[in-house]
């Protein structure tokens, strides 16, 4: 039963070990990374809506059709 006890109490310290081992470990990016992810960010919002407004200019003809214009 204590066994048990000790095990549980160990996850939660164990994940605070890990989490400070990895915080520890990250870094800023520098001005060239940041800008990299910056673009690639910007170019997925730019997929994502271009695709978002076909979808949606096919999809109001396409439910125009099926309900009938009610």
């Amino acid at each position: 039963m204590s066994d048990q006890i000790k095990e549980l109490a160990e996850i939660p310290q164990e994940f605070l070990r890990d989490g400070t081992a990895f915080l520890k470990r990250c870094t800023k990016p520098d001005k060239r990374e940041f800008i990299k992810i910056s673009q690639a960010v910007g170019v997925g919002f730019v997929v994502m809506g271009t695709i978002g407004y076909f979808v949606k200019l096919i999809h109001i003809p396409v439910n125009n059709i099926l309900v009938g214009g009610a």
